[in-house]
């Protein structure tokens, strides 16, 4: 396992610093090192999984994962103004750390999604 591969296993064992947003019995959110926007925090379940569709397979954790999302939100003001919870899979879609995340991203007007076509 590479290093980029076991950074959320260290952050969710306290083994490398993080700025905790919100946690639970099953998932730890923690603030975007490097955001790509005002708000930026990831939502990591405890328990490893690869990507989404690996996820899917334990559904109701998958639904911990999206509940913790609507908390971030909430608790970072951004819930009336909207926000965007994005799940990068596999390298074509940015994923660099391959224990599934989910990315909270808002608190500003965010740009297309993906490549622009026209």
């Amino acid at each position: 396992m590479s290093d980029a591969e076991s950074l959320f296993e260290r952050i969710i064992a306290r083994e490398v610093p993080a700025e905790i947003v919100w946690e639970s019995d099953t998932v730890l959110a923690f603030r975007d090192i490097n955001p790509q926007a005002k708000t930026h925090v990831l939502v990591v379940p405890k328990k490893r999984f690869r990507n989404v569709a690996e996820l899917a397979a334990e559904p109701e954790l998958l639904a911990d994962v999206i509940t913790a999302a609507a908390k971030v939100a909430e608790l970072e003001g951004i819930t009336e103004s909207g926000y965007r919870v994005v799940f990068n899979t596999e390298l074509d879609a940015g994923q660099t750390v391959f224990h599934v995340h989910a990315h909270v991203l808002g608190g500003e007007q965010l740009g297309f999604f993906g490549r622009h076509s026209g």
